[in-house]
Order: structure tokens, then sequence, then C-alpha cells
């Protein structure tokens, strides 16, 4: 590379050039699939933030996986332990079953999750092992310290991904992907701000059979941590669209998100009623526009 802009360009140029080529986000042809990888503190909080995304690459054929850090087995009112860590893992599965896409539940405790250089190093595996060209988690900040500790193992995973010499069991990525952050309401030190904006109106039905197959979640624990366990239909259809109504289904279209879905939408957006939203992170590739239509395939064109 560096010699053919040699003979084209001269040293100097040739220099910059080959650099830049380097630095770019990873090249791949048209046919080649989008590479995503999200992270969450528990096996559901990536089907919240980002299964709807999940289930429109999934249907174009990209390859996407969800991540949980923590087993789960702290959330639920009556199970505990194992039994509670065995029923979670497989409502994951069943869910990344249900949309097509790889779902990895990982042994640490739910409520005990700590930036550690072992989880770290479980992350960047991760990472590497799927070879992303992005990289989704939560902000670190939350109101759950497994969703912030979630947010700085990724952050500091994010150069650590292309450096060969740290943990050598897994090749290191030749280029840094793309990170983001899911969206959330928490303010401070900074509120979140709505980079990429995602219509999911077209698959919302998928990410509600996603979030469905959670049965211990969004049936018995987060309504039982709200007094709503009661108001739980019994009926399965009638539970969907329970769900479906509910404020846990989606992120709810934010006013702040609307000048970055009517960059991408334009007029359309006036008839989108369900998105997800995304910030980029300042850590890892910065995405130029195209690069962003490469990752975003499913924005239309304008």
């Amino acid at each position: 590379m560096l010699f053919i802009h040699f003979v084209r360009y001269g040293p100097r140029l040739a220099y910059l050039l080959t650099v830049a080529s380097l630095l770019a986000l990873p090249g791949r042809a048209q046919n080649q699939p989008v590479r995503v990888i999200a992270f969450g503190a528990h096996p559901d909080d990536c089907d919240l933030g980002a299964g709807g995304i999940a289930a429109k690459y999934a249907a174009r054929g990209d390859k996407v996986k969800f991540v949980s850090l923590t087993n789960g087995d702290a959330g639920h009112q009556s199970l505990r332990g194992e039994e509670l860590a065995k029923r979670r893992r497989a409502e994951a599965l069943e869910a990344g079953r249900r949309i097509g896409i790889a779902y990895e539940v990982l042994a640490n405790h739910d409520g005990k999750l700590l930036p550690t250089l072992e989880v770290r190093e479980q992350v960047i595996r991760e990472i590497r092992r799927w070879n992303a060209d992005l990289v989704i988690a939560p902000r670190p900040n939350d109101y759950h310290p497994d969703h912030r500790y979630t947010g700085v193992l990724v952050q500091d995973a994010s150069y650590m991904v292309i450096v060969p010499d740290l943990v050598t069991d897994t090749p290191a990525l030749k280029r840094n992907p793309v990170f983001l952050y899911f969206s959330d309401r928490f303010t401070r030190p900074e509120p979140f701000r709505a980079d990429l904006v995602v219509s999911i109106d077209d698959v919302f039905e998928k990410k509600i059979n996603m979030l469905d197959a959670h049965v211990s979640q969004f049936y018995e624990w987060l309504p039982w941590t709200e007094g709503q366990l009661e108001q739980v239909p019994k009926d399965p259809g009638e539970r969907k669209k329970w769900l479906a109504a509910g404020p846990l289904a989606t992120r709810k279209m934010q006013p702040e998100w609307r000048e970055a879905l009517e960059k991408r939408y334009g007029a359309q957006a006036d008839r989108i009623q369900h998105a997800e939203a995304f910030e980029i992170t300042e850590y890892g590739h910065q995405p130029s526009e195209d690069e962003i239509r490469k990752l975003f395939p499913f924005f239309p064109d304008r």
C-alpha cells in the first residue's frame, strides 16, 4: 500500500494516505455483513436498548451478538441463585433465537459487578472474537451499579481491543470499532445526546416478541418492583399487548430525539412512533457520514 501511494503521490503524501487508510473503519465489501456486539449488565438490558435495531440487522443477514456481563441471579422477588441464573440464561437464549441473533450470558453475579481487570479482559475477548464493527453499551452513569460498571468496562476496553500485547490468547483487532451508548434519561453529569435515531416501527412486534421471552423480568420481577404485579394478564396473547402498551416495551419518542430523527428520515419523521437512539462515544473510531451509512444501512436515502 505504501509503495503504491509513494509511486503515485510522493513520500510525504504517501505516508499520510497510508496512515489514514489504516485508521479508517474496517472496510467491508458490499456483500459482507455488519458485525454488531452490544453489552448489558443483565439478560434483557440489551433487548430494551437495541432489540429493534438488532432485529433490523438480523433481517438483513448482518451479525449481532448480545452479551450480559452478569447472570442475573439477583433479579427476582422469590427465585434465587443458580435456579434464577439458569432461568434467565434460558430466557436470553430464547430471546436471541426469536430474532436470529447470538446471545451470551457471563457468569458474574448480579449486583456484584465491578470494573476489575478480569472482567475487562472478558469484554476485550468478546469484542475481538466477534470482530466487531460496532459496539454498544450503557453510559457510565445510571441508577444501577451494574449498569454503570458495564459502561466503564466497555469504555476501558475500547482502546485495548487493538493492543496486541494485552489479552494475548485472543488476537487483537486490526482497527478500532465504533462505540455507541444506549439511550437513557439521566442528566448528570451530562444528559444523553441522540446522535443517531433509528425508526423501529417495522420491527416493533419483533422487539416485543423478544422482550416477551424474558418472562421472569417483564411479567414478574419488574411489575413486582413497581407494585403492579396484579395488573399482568394471565393470557399469553394479552400479556404481549400489555407489554407493548407499557413504558418498558420501548424508549418512548423523546422531544430531544426529533432533530436527529428528521436528519435521517426527513418528512417521514412525523409518522414514526417507535425508535431507538444512540450516542457516538468519544472512544474508538469516529465515523464519517459515509461510514455511518454503511453501519446503519437501513437509513433511507435522502
